[in-house]
């Protein structure tokens, strides 16, 4: 499996020469993926019609699709994020340090705050905003409760394992370097 990397609109994707690019993902647009972070396979990026911009050690996760809309502020995943397997992220934001669960949406202008968490499966509809420091959940997602120590400690060490992780398979000779 390659990596894809498309122009749109003379833009091509910019992506730092630290960060690693799973088999199987694709880039179309206006996007930039800062250093150390991770797309891992599968991954779908889509900046045809807006910006997305991937802060610096961020954790995309397999089958995971980012887009945008043209009435938007783009997406923006801050530093440090984890996004689990099969999400999607459309038009959102995300603050450093913010984690979305496994096969979990988020929708246009949603803001996930620093150290705040989405639930595997949760849907959090547009415009609403998950603040620092609670877990949301459901579809429609809502407050279930605050985060434990031992879950803000896992959003830090999640971080710091892909990035490892990640260097793993870059020395092993597994996935794309940027300039692909």
């Amino acid at each position: 499996m390659t990596v894809t990397i498309l122009p749109f609109r003379g833009v091509a994707p910019r992506i730092d020469a630290t960060a690693f690019l799973g088999p199987g993902c694709n880039l179309a647009g206006d996007i930039e993926v800062g250093p150390g972070s991770s797309i891992w396979l599968g991954c779908q990026l889509r900046g045809d019609v807006n910006i997305i911009r991937i802060g610096e050690k961020v954790n995309l996760q397999d089958g995971s699709v980012v887009h945008v809309s043209s009435r938007g502020q783009g997406t923006h995943v801050g530093d440090r994020c984890t996004i689990g397997h099969m999400a999607l992220l459309h038009d959102c934001i995300l603050e450093p340090d913010a984690f979305v669960g496994m096969n979990a949406c988020v929708m246009d202008g949603a803001v996930v705050e620093s150290y705040a968490m989405v639930a595997a499966g949760a849907l959090v509809t547009a415009g609403k905003k998950v603040p620092s420091g609670q877990l949301w959940g459901g579809r429609p997602a809502r407050f279930m409760r605050d985060i434990t120590d031992a879950e803000r400690a896992e959003i830090d060490r999640l971080a710091n394992l892909y990035y490892d992780l990640s260097r793993e398979y870059r020395a092993a000779g597994i996935g794309a370097p940027p300039e692909t």
